[in-house]
């Protein structure tokens, strides 16, 4: 059996978009194609989708998940047995937040005591797999600057940044390249390269495709209304491309 690629978006429920992108950057090409040129997934391209999708869930970065899976050394088996361990090890790691929480709660009704230290239990910071990726993708002195600028944002930024989503939010649902949503992204590009660090049209662009492809993006942009990581995304590429071209 194939399928079409919105078969597949809709079987698994991602983006046709993040599909595509995926074909793009040659991390999932669908081994057949119809006579008009469709791209068709087969039972093999599922079952690698279905990896890729174990290691996103595990915070892998795409480019370090293409080198994975496209090793001759690659084995399925071996790959879910390691899946296996490591979402149980995540298990155990909510497990202990859930408990932490719960705890908290108690605490500030006053019907337990809890120490410092338990008030951290289950936190755990010592693999930051995005920065990681933003460092492969802009540079150490770039992502350096960025940190120390959000260190030190003021609550008057942290209000424009709010700001802006909601504004972006609000136009979601028009065009992405009407005079109104340029004009909203093309704020939220001065706004970056103001406050967060320096942005070229193509970095831009580039974070822009994060947004969608990245679940951790895509779920926290959507807090401000659902769909608006793919909205700006479609607008921050058509910024950067149109500015590109004067």
């Amino acid at each position: 059996m194939a399928w079409k690629v919105k078969e597949v978006a809709d079987l698994v429920g991602i983006s046709i978009r993040t599909l595509h992108y995926y074909d793009e950057i040659g991390l999932l090409s669908p081994l057949q194609q119809t006579d008009t040129g469709y791209r068709l997934y087969l039972q093999e391209d599922l079952e690698m989708l279905q990896q890729i999708l174990f290691y996103r869930e595990l915070d892998f970065s795409l480019k370090d998940i293409k080198q994975i899976i496209h090793s001759s050394s690659f084995d399925k088996q071996q790959a879910l047995e390691q899946h296996r361990t490591k979402l149980i090890q995540k298990r155990n790691q909510l497990d202990a937040l859930i408990q932490n929480v719960e705890k908290s709660m108690k605490h500030l009704k006053g019907e337990v005591e809890m120490t410092d230290t338990e008030k951290f239990d289950g936190f755990d910071f010592s693999d930051n797999r995005y920065e990681k990726e933003a460092r492969e993708r802009w540079g150490d002195e770039a992502i350096e600057q960025s940190k120390k600028k959000v260190a030190g944002m003021s609550k008057e930024t942290e209000q424009k940044v709010r700001d802006i989503y909601s504004q972006l939010a609000s136009l979601r649902h028009i065009s992405p390249q009407s005079e109104q949503s340029q004009a909203a992204i093309k704020e939220w590009f001065e706004c970056l390269n103001t406050h967060f660090g320096t942005y070229s049209k193509e970095a831009f662009k580039g974070l822009g495709q994060m947004y969608i492809v990245d679940e951790r993006f895509t779920k926290n942009i959507d807090q401000y209304g659902e769909g608006l990581a793919q909205f700006m995304s479609e607008a921050m590429a058509y910024f950067a491309d149109e500015k590109e071209g004067l």
